[in-house]
C-alpha cells in the first residue's frame, strides 16, 4: 500500500468551531496541510501550507502526534499525518488549491469530512476543550 505523508492544523476560532478546506477536484473537506517536501520537517511543511492555502503566518501551540488514518481523496492508499494545534496572525482566506474554506461545528454531520477530520481531529478538540473548560 503506498503511503502518503502530510503535516496538518487544527486551527479554532472563538466560536470553538474547526477550519477545514476543500481543494479543487475534490469533494472532501480537510485540515489545512499538505505533503512533506524531501528532507523538509513537518512544522516547517504545516507552516508553509498554511501560508500558501489560507495566506497566514501561524503559531504552532502544541505538537498533537503522528495518526495513520484512511486517505480522503486517493484509494489505495494510507495517510500519516503529523497533527499541530496552532493559532493563526489573522483571518484565513483562500488561496492555492484551495476552492472551499469554513468553519465547522465540532458535532456537523452535514459536511463530508476527510477520515482525519473526523477520527482524530474532531475527538481531539473535543478533549482538549473540554480541559481547557476544566483548568
Amino acid at each position: 500500500m503506498k503511503v502518503i505523508t502530510v503535516a496538518a492544523a487544527i486551527i479554532l476560532n472563538d466560536q470553538q468551531q474547526l477550519l477545514v478546506v476543500r481543494k479543487r477536484n475534490t469533494s472532501c473537506f480537510m485540515q489545512v496541510g499538505g505533503k512533506l517536501e524531501p528532507n523538509e520537517p513537518p512544522e516547517n511543511t504545516m507552516l508553509r501550507e498554511i501560508q500558501e492555502e489560507i495566506g497566514c503566518q501561524a503559531s504552532i501551540e502544541q505538537f498533537i502526534g503522528r495518526f495513520e488514518t484512511a486517505t480522503a481523496n486517493e484509494p489505495d492508499h494510507q495517510l500519516v499525518s503529523y497533527l499541530y494545534h496552532v493559532t493563526l496572525d489573522h483571518a484565513p482566506k483562500i488561496d492555492a488549491e484551495i476552492a472551499e474554506m469554513k468553519w465547522v461545528d465540532l458535532d456537523d454531520q452535514r459536511t463530508q469530512l476527510a477520515p482525519l477530520t473526523t477520527e482524530i481531529v474532531m475527538p481531539w478538540v473535543k478533549r482538549f476543550l473540554a480541559e481547557s473548560v476544566l483548568s
